[in-house]
């Protein structure tokens, strides 16, 4: 088995270093369990994370909280998520520049990124 294919190689890289998720195979990237360690590891790990993840909430609110810049690689929808936007900008401020146009125009969601920075 190559390495980027072996499920427990790269379960045990993903929870050292979640951007290892880059190097597994598209069948680990879009694995559930695999990318939930990477982005709570790394929420950047979902840039790697397979288009159906980058569109579920549940991973997408996994990897703001982590890091609230892993908005940019949210499904656009999910940028329109104002729960979604909340949790990125209560962790980094500056999350709003990916934010729909319609939440940055938000008061609530405004006062809570300047808070932050």
């Amino acid at each position: 088995i190559e390495l980027k294919a072996d499920k427990e190689f790269v379960m045990e890289a993903v929870k050292q270093h979640g951007h290892a998720l880059q190097y597994a195979c598209e069948d680990l990237q879009a694995d559930r369990e695999i990318v939930m360690e990477a982005v709570k590891q790394n929420g950047f790990a979902l840039e790697y994370a397979s288009i159906e993840l980058k569109a579920d909430k549940e991973f997408v609110m996994e990897a703001v909280k982590e890091h609230g810049f892993a908005l940019k690689y949210a499904c656009e929808d999910l940028q329109a998520d104002r729960e979604i936007v909340m949790e990125a900008v209560k962790q980094n401020g500056f999350a709003l520049e990916y934010a729909s146009i319609e939440l940055k125009a938000d008061k609530e969601v405004v006062m809570e990124a300047v808070k932050q920075d």
